[in-house]
């Protein structure tokens, strides 16, 4: 029996690294991405762009998995808009999830997550719709990181963290045990978060951080 097809949207980098994952879990065939106007008819590693997002509701006629590849760092309106946009549509969104990595039987990981190479989730652990979870960061357990978040590459949420809603973690960050996290935050590359962020919408940075 053959894999169901999905599409992609987004077309920019965070894509490619969606493909391989995607390639390498073997659940879906990549039947195409949707991408800005101008691109429609490039490829991207192979896999055609078939169409923008005012395609959008025509394509859904067709297929019935899509998976938002677009990347996430100042903003998840576009993630967050995308997902609501599809949930209309009656489409769904599944769970993907690198074999690289390690998910704890005992966590729970929304829909239209994507859990990348190398990353590792602990038990207890509970991950939101439509998050990013990117390659080698780890989740310890007791963590609660709510919906549309992005946790970028090698970043450690130590246990019985909360990230709320729309909020991004840098790169190497690091989120001392028992912190929360307000919605919508920016945490930047290589900080080191060592109290609650109770401010919504704003951007911390340093070791420890302060304020942007």
């Amino acid at each position: 029996m053959s894999n169901p097809n999905i599409i992609l949207i987004g077309g920019g980098g965070h894509c490619k690294s969606c493909i391989d994952v995607l390639e390498l879990e073997d659940k879906f065939t990549i039947a195409g991405i949707i991408d800005v106007k101008e691109k429609i008819g490039n490829t991207i590693l192979g896999y055609p762009i078939i169409g923008s997002d005012d395609d959008l509701p025509q394509i859904a006629e067709k297929y019935d998995y899509f998976l938002i590849t677009l990347g996430q760092i100042k903003s998840p309106n576009q993630r967050v808009e995308l997902f609501e946009k599809i949930k209309k549509l009656g489409k769904k969104l599944p769970l993907i999830v690198s074999p690289k990595s390690y998910i704890s039987p005992h966590s729970q990981i929304g829909e239209g997550t994507i859990i990348m190479h190398n990353v590792i989730i602990n038990a207890a652990s509970t991950i939101g719709n439509n998050c990013i979870v990117n390659t080698a960061s780890l989740i310890e357990h007791d963590t609660d990181i709510n919906d549309h978040c992005h946790i970028s590459t090698n970043a450690i949420i130590n246990g019985n963290c909360t990230i709320k809603e729309g909020t991004f973690i840098g790169s190497n960050a690091t989120i001392n045990q028992s912190i929360s996290i307000a919605k919508n935050c920016i945490i930047g590359s290589g900080s080191l978060v060592l109290k609650n962020i109770i401010t919504q919408n704003s951007t911390w940075v340093g070791n420890p951080t302060i304020i942007k």
